[in-house]
């Protein structure tokens, strides 16, 4: 029996995970990293996606969002769903990609794919203070990982855009 998290406030601000089937570390190339960030961005502009922070980690994301017009669940399955043809065309065309069996292998399943884990894990936040450690959680992903000594030197999340030390990839709104 599976288990799907379900968003109960619509508009409110949540924290989410987004990981990789079979934990495949996906997001080691620009070219797939670019693209999740391009999708985002269309779910900025276009589907009122509010980002507040984010990471992208070699095999899964973190962001805290929410959704202007109270449709939440809605946009993550769209994103979701679009995002995992796109990454997974991107690899079957990509003639650099020396992992190309062995990924689409492990990210699809009769045909079918199957890029994410089930679920997003999402989490409502309900407080200045909830928010303040999941900004700190999100940020310090690649300190903990080792890949850079300070948040704010980590392209692929929102660390430096938040702080104010240079404009990030993602605009980013403000919470409260």
């Amino acid at each position: 029996m599976s288990f799907e998290f379900r968003i109960k406030d619509q508009g409110a601000v949540h924290f989410v995970t987004f990981t990789v089937h079979h934990w495949v570390d996906v997001f080691t190339r620009d070219i797939y990293r670019e693209e999740l960030i391009k999708n985002l961005k269309y779910c900025q502009a276009n589907k009122g996606l509010e980002i507040y922070t984010w990471v992208l980690m070699s095999n899964h994301c973190h962001l805290m969002l929410r959704a202007r017009n109270e449709d939440l669940s809605d946009i993550i399955r769209d994103f979701k769903k679009f995002i995992s043809k796109k990454i997974l065309k991107l690899i079957i065309d990509n003639p650099h990609e020396s992992r190309k069996p062995w990924m689409v292998n492990l990210l699809t399943i009769d045909d079918r794919i199957w890029f994410w884990e089930e679920g997003y894990h999402g989490e409502e936040v309900y407080s200045k203070q909830f928010f303040d450690t999941k900004v700190n959680y999100i940020h310090m992903n690649p300190v903990r990982a080792g890949w850079v000594a300070r948040e704010e030197d980590y392209v692929w999340s929102s660390a430096s855009g938040y702080f104010g030390i240079k404009k990030g990839m993602l605009e980013l709104a403000e919470f409260g």
